[in-house]
């Protein structure tokens, strides 16, 4: 069974005999079920009954359902709710808007609105360079997406991606406090997304493009880049390259191999794919095979269209065919950005000694890390109950709030190596193994030593 996780955290309300060792019948049904229980609290007491709320964590939904029949079964209980805790979490969104300012009274309001902000607003009408300075500009992101690509659910809309795109603005204020407002846009035609943009972009900092499709998203921030005078990041692609390269640059100093002279094979030639080969080969990776669905990308298919084939072009220097089996052997680094349970770990033992497998599929990786963990020297994934979780929230933030600070107007392939390198060396010598190739999410040092790196190079 695979592991239980608080994403599938549930709450049950039972009604049960007024014996208290009802209780620990319930745990031990649980517990045989595959659950952890994480919390049992007695809501009430009496003669007749007790209510109890026990609060577990299980492995999927059909598996909390599972947990919720195991505890039905129990004799003297009776499951009277059961409450979803993620659900409930995002009850009523999960960010706000809240005033910097107090207005309590008729001499707060003429400043911070009528008849005073007039004088601001014609302030910045003289001088648009003050807007930076006067206005929340210089401190917001916009978080903007069609919908078509969230996580790993594909295409489901523009509403259906809000949750990901709040809790992507919450995540810009607890790590860098950057306001970050969601930009959902019901349209997945590029010239619609592109000219939406480019109208609200006077009330923004920085443009971050989240959860498109390729092959759409690559030209959406190409026409961006080149027609905004702020900063455009398509975190999908380099975030994901930027936390991709740190984990691997330490990964490769616990296996003792230099990046120029490994072999990767990355799994998914889509927008992480593509971005994540680019800055490997930026960093000085030389043997790089892509693979899609229909096998490896190489030069001379000429049935390739024409993103993929641009891809081929800059890799597969020794021009290998063959499904990802056969193109794993002897390589060293294994890279998923593509799609469940693709891999089989027997398949990791036909690798180079001591191999690296990244399976960052989300939220169902390429391979379970615990198995491949039996071949693999080095394992990571992008889940949080497994060690080395690659996570693009070691990066964004850090990015943006240098890009900010320094007002910079693009960002470049130099800026995105020295997040990598800023990242990877917040891990110290001493601390690095196995099992820690990339720091946690919460270390405090991520996002500035991300922001100082931006700054350095936009100086």
């Amino acid at each position: 069974m695979a592991a239980t996780t608080s994403s599938y955290s549930i709450t049950m309300r039972l009604h049960t005999a007024p014996d208290h060792g009802v209780v620990g019948a319930v745990a031990t049904a649980i517990a045989q079920a595959g659950g952890i229980v994480t919390a049992i609290d007695v809501a009430e007491s009496s003669h007749e009954r007790l209510v109890v709320d026990v609060t577990c964590s299980a492995s999927d939904a059909d598996h909390a359902h599972e947990l919720e029949q195991a505890v039905d079964l129990v004799a003297g209980v009776h499951v009277y709710k059961t409450s979803d805790r993620t659900f409930l979490l995002h009850l009523g969104g999960k960010i706000e808007v809240s005033s910097k300012v107090p207005l309590r009274n008729r001499d707060d309001l003429s400043m911070a609105y009528t008849p005073g902000v007039g004088r601001v607003s014609m302030a910045i009408a003289e001088h648009p360079e003050d807007v930076w300075r006067l206005t929340t500009k210089g401190n917001t992101v916009a978080v903007v997406t069609d919908g078509s690509a969230v996580l790993g659910l594909g295409n489901i809309g523009p509403g259906a991606a809000m949750p990901v795109m709040e809790g992507k603005a919450a995540l810009f204020k607890r790590f860098a406090d950057i306001d970050a407002w969601p930009i959902c846009l019901d349209t997945q035609d590029t010239d619609e997304i592109v000219r939406a943009v480019e109208m609200i972009a006077p009330g923004f900092g920085g443009i971050n493009l989240e959860d498109i499709a390729a092959p759409r998203c690559f030209e959406i921030e190409r026409r961006l880049r080149e027609s905004l005078d702020i900063p455009v990041f398509h975190d999908d692609q380099h975030g994901t390259a930027i936390v991709v390269l740190a984990a691997l640059t330490n990964a490769l100093r616990v296996v003792k191999k230099d990046l120029p002279a490994v072999r990767i094979v990355v799994s998914g030639g889509g927008a992480a794919g593509t971005a994540i080969v680019t800055l490997l080969l930026a960093a000085g990776v030389t043997d790089v095979v892509v693979v899609d669905r229909a096998g490896a990308l190489s030069a001379d298919d000429d049935s390739l269209a024409p993103a993929h084939l641009e891809l081929a072009k800059a890799t597969n220097p020794r021009r290998v065919r063959g499904d990802l089996q056969t193109v794993l052997a002897d390589a060293d680094v294994f890279i998923g950005v593509s799609a469940p349970k693709i891999l089989k770990a027997e398949w990791i033992k036909d690798m180079a000694d001591d191999a690296v497998v990244f399976a960052l599929a989300n939220p169902d990786p390429e391979v379970d890390p615990a198995e491949a963990e039996k071949y693999a020297a080095v394992v990571a994934s992008g889940r949080s109950d497994y060690p080395n979780q690659i996570n693009n929230v070691l990066a964004f933030p850090g990015v943006f709030r240098g890009l900010l600070d320094a007002r910079a107007h693009e960002i470049t392939v130099e800026m995105l190596l020295r997040a990598a390198r800023a990242i990877a060396h917040v891990v110290k010598d001493d601390e690095l193994n196995p099992n820690f190739i990339i720091p946690t999410v919460f270390h405090p040092d991520v996002p500035k030593a991300v922001a100082a790196a931006i700054r350095g190079t936009a100086d």
